[in-house]
This record gives C-alpha cells, structure tokens and sequence, in this order.
C-alpha cells in the first residue's frame, strides 16, 4: 500500500468521522436533505479509493488531459 492511499482512506476516515460526531451530538441533522451529504459522498468516495483505486475524479481529468505525474522529480525537485 503506498502513502497515496493511506492518505486517501485517513482523510476520508477523519471527513465521515467528524460528520458522525456532529451529527450524533446534535450538531449536524444529517437525517434532512443538505450539503453536508456532499461531504460524506466526498469522504466515503476517499476512503474507498485508497483501497480500491477506484475514483471518478481521476478518469474525468484523465479525459480532460491531465497527466497523471508532474514528472521526473530526481533532478533536485521540492
């Protein structure tokens, strides 16, 4: 597993958790329809993308043109 998915399901983790505590303490209705299901789907989308690779957000920009690395960086890059 590299660093790039850890990352992934650790920030996905901590979005959806941080939701549930508000939520259960009375800081957040997520049983009514807001934008905070928008984040949950982000930090679900997260989580399950660093074990399964799977993001929508990466075939889109790869349609777009994107690349997917910035490039050799063993020449003295930060």
């Amino acid at each position: 597993m590299t660093i790039n998915r850890i990352v992934r399901i650790i920030a996905g983790f901590f979005i959806m958790l941080s939701l549930g505590l508000a939520h259960f303490s009375g800081q957040a209705d997520l049983s009514t329809p807001s934008w905070l299901w928008f984040t949950l789907f982000v930090g679900a989308n997260l989580f399950q993308s660093g074990f399964t690779t799977f993001c929508p957000l990466d075939g889109i920009l790869k349609k777009l043109g994107v690349p997917e690395t910035a490039g050799d960086c063993k020449s003295g890059c930060a």
